[in-house]
């Protein structure tokens, strides 16, 4: 079961990398998943992942029960908007894909607006620096 977490956990850390760089591609999701994964495959890979920049910039306030900073937040609420607004032109034709589409929208709005914490990125940049440091 180990190796499959570590597969996964690959596999999610790919797609986050990828994100980081492409805006169509989440990031925060499939870095959530990385790190759950790797949590559960090995102390070593789960300390290394906590260790990379990747986690630190995307997930590290958010894991501490901080939140998200506002810039974090939007950018998944327009990544996600632009995702579904492609998905929502293609199903044209299916109206139950649609109204799923938007539900699910609806929700990431809603869950990221008004249930994920806001942390300042003042605090956040200067933490950063902290890390950095030692």
């Amino acid at each position: 079961m180990k190796k499959f977490y570590v597969v996964l956990g690959s596999i999610a850390l790919g797609i986050g990398a990828v994100g980081v760089a492409l805006p169509l591609i989440p990031t925060t999701f499939p870095l959530l998943i990385a790190a759950f994964c790797f949590a559960k495959s090995s102390p070593r890979l789960d300390r290394w992942f906590k260790g990379t920049k990747l986690y630190k910039n995307n997930l590290e306030s958010f894991a501490r029960g901080e939140g998200m900073t506002g810039k974090t937040k939007l950018r998944i609420i327009v990544s996600v908007t632009i995702v579904m607004a492609i998905a929502f032109i293609a199903m044209q034709n299916v109206l139950i894909g649609r109204i799923c589409l938007a539900v699910v929208w609806v929700g990431h709005i809603v869950g990221i607006g008004f249930f994920v914490q806001t942390c300042p990125q003042e605090e956040r940049e200067e933490e950063s620096l902290v890390y950095d440091d030692q």
